[in-house]
């Protein structure tokens, strides 16, 4: 096993309270292991609690075209392949799942903004990364997939929670049965792109967004994200209690009161 294998050639930079994890498989499209993910969980789980905004990105022209081809071998020798996995008793298979998912699920923290940069294809476990983000910037040349179904498969890794949020139900089953591509202009136009730009203004708009991202103070840039993240499963109700909680404690913090 290489080194780039063992860590599922997953690379990650940090300036200053911006953290970037980069796919840097680009000769495969950045295609994913479940080494990918247990990479992708490590560093959640090791995230430093001064990082305000983490980047996901591709290296090359795709953001991830989904699981590395190998996994859908039918020999059960293959290390994490579907074979593998399908043989497990109910209960390891499930953890075995739970643990990919960790990989993903963590990009919507407290504490942390998560922003998506897609280019090219973003297909399966690629667009499901890509849905685990806060925000999506995405390339006028992207293309988005979910085929699982198609494969005889569902979406396991965060996706169907995450797709109906931002699409709701009709569009989210549409796109995930048929498992026809989104295109930019469309993914923006349903919400599933926050900006779609030129492919060469990418890295420049991801930029200008981290920037605007980061300039509140960081305890109320922090409250309002949990604020708006936790307005989709709150009641009304519940809803004005936690902004009413959350606004006392910056207004002491304003007046030096605590």
């Amino acid at each position: 096993m290489s080194p780039e294998d063992s860590n599922g050639w997953v690379r990650t930079s940090r300036d200053g309270d911006v953290l970037t994890v980069t796919l840097d498989r680009p000769d495969q499209l950045n295609a994913q292991t479940p080494a990918t993910w247990s990479t992708l969980a490590g560093i959640g789980q090791s995230l430093d609690a001064d990082v305000r905004v983490v980047v996901v990105r591709g290296a090359g022209r795709a953001f991830s075209a989904g699981l590395d081809r190998s996994l859908f071998s039918p020999e059960p020798g293959v290390p994490g392949g579907l074979a593998e996995l399908g043989r497990l008793p109910d209960g390891e298979a499930a953890d075995r799942i739970a643990a990919y998912q960790a990989g993903f699920r963590w990009l919507r923290s407290p504490g942390i903004v998560s922003v998506a940069a897609v280019q090219g294809h973003a297909i399966g476990a690629g667009m499901q990364l890509a849905l685990a983000c806060d925000l999506r910037v995405l390339a006028d040349d992207a293309q988005l997939r979910l085929p699982e179904a198609t494969l005889g498969l569902v979406p396991d890794l965060t996706g169907t929670s995450n797709l109906v949020e931002l699409v709701g139900h009709a569009r989210a089953m549409e796109i995930a049965l048929t498992g026809r591509a989104v295109r930019a202009a469309e993914a923006q136009a349903i919400g599933l792109a926050n900006v779609v730009v030129p492919a060469d203004e990418l890295d420049v708009t991801v930029a200008d967004l981290v920037a605007a991202i980061t300039g509140p103070p960081v305890a109320a840039s922090r409250a309002t994200a949990e604020l708006i993240r936790s307005a989709g499963r709150n009641s009304p109700d519940e809803q004005d209690a936690a902004e009413r909680a959350a606004q006392v404690l910056r207004l002491q913090e304003l007046v030096g009161g605590r």
